[in-house]
């Protein structure tokens, strides 16, 4: 795909861009083949392709250049001078991202307040996170040093609004420190408290609930359809008990649960599924989503390994569902399941190198189906999920 930031050497964040993309996605589908190399072949579903454009659902950007009456924000990366790079018109970013971008420099530059400088280590405006909802709804976030920029910004709240009329939630977040993080622990609401993802099918829709400091995936797309593929496995295997360890604000829990689901003994009993977040704004949301769906599902703020580990043979679930951080679930929990009475196993990971070792610590399952989806093209990145199944 043709980027001019690219081939200008000022961006190389795609460094997969100029790769065909179908060769892109034979790649990691390769990789995941590599790694997981016990995996049978006939194990492995067609890989899920993304668009190759337009894909992201959210931008984190450094707010770089100068404001006030003759200055020029830009809204990018840091380039190797720690200078900011303006990157508005980058093609990965979705179209309803791109069109705002020059109303926020914008606004951006009629506040007055100084873009920080790394080299120079001074400044007020560091970061500008835009998250885009499927009803082409947005979440703006400010990142700045200072309660008076904070001020600032809350004083000329409705010139924002304005400028941007589809801004359904806007907070500022404090980052003080003289370091490289893209946000402090200290959020301030100006507008709403969360953003709603729309996701589900039109027979069953879902509405996720992602507030500022929230986590949700990158590429709605690619989400829904991982969404859609893990709830078919469950389906299949029809379990009467569900949990979803580092569930977030539910996005898998509530695809699974359902009235009329487990079948087992009871024939039309409702399934009960629980979900563990250590968050515990996500998990207010998940369970605003639950209520509103009408689903019988239940969360509960705690750590994922700390609540397995409490558990007793008897409270375990038929089927557990995890989608733990790039680390993977580890060698404690991953010990945990292999000593469990836990039947099947629906894991979902951002990262095949953990995900490998995590298999190699659970020998007693064996991998039924897998999937790749190719949640962030143009880079090696990738999603893939794996249906364990431990043998009668």
């Amino acid at each position: 795909m043709h980027c001019r930031y690219f081939e200008a050497g000022e961006c190389r964040s795609c460094a997969l861009i100029e790769t065909p993309y179908a060769a892109q996605l034979a790649a990691k589908a390769a990789r995941c083949r590599a790694l997981l190399a016990t995996v049978p072949e006939e194990a492995w579903l067609p890989a899920f392709a993304s668009a190759e454009r337009g894909f992201r659902n959210r931008v984190k950007l450094v707010v770089g250049g100068t404001s006030g009456p003759r200055g020029r924000v830009t809204l990018g990366i840091l380039g190797p001078d720690g200078r900011g790079v303006d990157l508005r018109e980058c093609a990965i970013q979705s179209p309803g991202i791109a069109a705002v971008l020059p109303d926020l420099a914008a606004f951006l530059e009629s506040t007055g307040l100084p873009p920080y400088s790394v080299p120079e280590r001074r400044g007020e405006l560091k970061f500008v996170h835009v998250t885009i909802s499927p009803d082409d709804e947005l979440m703006l976030r400010f990142v700045v040093r200072s309660e008076r920029a904070l001020d600032v910004l809350r004083s000329r709240l409705d010139q924002l609004r304005r400028l941007v009329p589809r801004a359904a939630v806007i907070s500022v977040n404090l980052l003080p420190e003289h370091k490289a993080v893209l946000e402090g622990e200290r959020e301030v609401p100006l507008l709403g408290s969360s953003l709603t993802m729309r996701l589900g099918s039109p027979e069953r829709p879902l509405a996720l609930h992602l507030r500022p400091q929230g986590f949700f995936q990158t590429n709605t797309a690619v989400a829904r359809e991982l969404y859609a593929q893990a709830a078919e496995w469950v389906q299949e295997a029809d379990p009467r008990s569900v949990w979803d360890l580092y569930c977030g604000v539910g996005g898998f829990a509530l695809h699974v649960a359902g009235v009329g689901a487990g079948s087992g003994a009871g024939g039309a009993d409702a399934r009960a599924v629980l979900g563990v977040e250590l968050s515990g704004a996500a998990v207010e949301s998940a369970r605003r989503s639950a209520r509103e769906a009408g689903l019988d599902a239940s969360f509960v703020a705690a750590d994922a390994t700390g609540f397995a580990l409490a558990s007793t043979r008897e409270e375990q679930p038929e089927l557990l569902i995890v989608n733990p951080p790039r680390r993977g679930i580890g060698a404690q929990l991953a010990g945990w399941v292999e000593g469990s009475a836990i039947r099947r196993v629906v894991y979902s990971s951002c990262n095949p190198e953990s995900l490998a070792r995590d298999l190699a610590a659970m020998p007693a399952y064996a991998v039924r189906e897998a999937r790749v989806f190719d949640m962030f093209p143009h880079t090696t990145h990738l999603e893939v999920a794996v249906l364990l199944e431990r043998p009668s």
